[in-house]
């Protein structure tokens, strides 16, 4: 069964429809590259996705590991290529990581890990440099 369906709106302009769900996404060409810059491009989802998976892989192992993370924070940067082809080369993940306790390297060595091991960081391709930083107990308002 199909995971999501795709239209093609026209002006550069498409709607994905996660089917389990319901759940509709719209893109636009970056204006950069002829769009409108009114939503997330394709290239910004790739992005986007890398640290919603990073997160949620550390969710499931601070939950299983009693550990609250709720109020933690990204800031994510996509960088295209200088030269063709069009592509991604870097994207930049910060983690600002808060936890509701004071927790042990130990524990921050493992979500970190898990966090690099994310199936969208094991799918992007290799040359798509992954520069991840982790700041914690960052104090950020709960």
């Amino acid at each position: 069964m199909p995971t999501v369906q795709t239209v093609y709106l026209g002006d550069l302009r498409t709607q994905a429809t996660h089917l389990q769900s319901g759940t509709t996404i719209i893109t636009d060409a970056p204006t950069d590259n002829n769009g409108k810059g009114e939503a997330f491009s394709p290239t910004d989802l790739v992005a986007g996705a890398l640290g919603s998976c990073m997160m949620t892989i550390m969710g499931i192992v601070a939950r299983r590991d009693e550990i609250d993370l709720t109020g933690s924070q990204m800031e994510i940067t996509k960088i295209m290529s200088a030269e063709p082809p069009r592509k991604i080369a870097k994207i930049e993940v910060k983690l600002s990581m808060v936890t509701a306790t004071e927790i042990s390297d130990t524990d921050k060595a493992k979500l970190e890990r898990a966090a690099y091991t994310c199936p969208v960081a094991l799918s992007l391709h290799p040359d798509i440099e992954q520069a991840v930083t982790f700041e914690w107990n960052v104090a950020v308002e709960r």
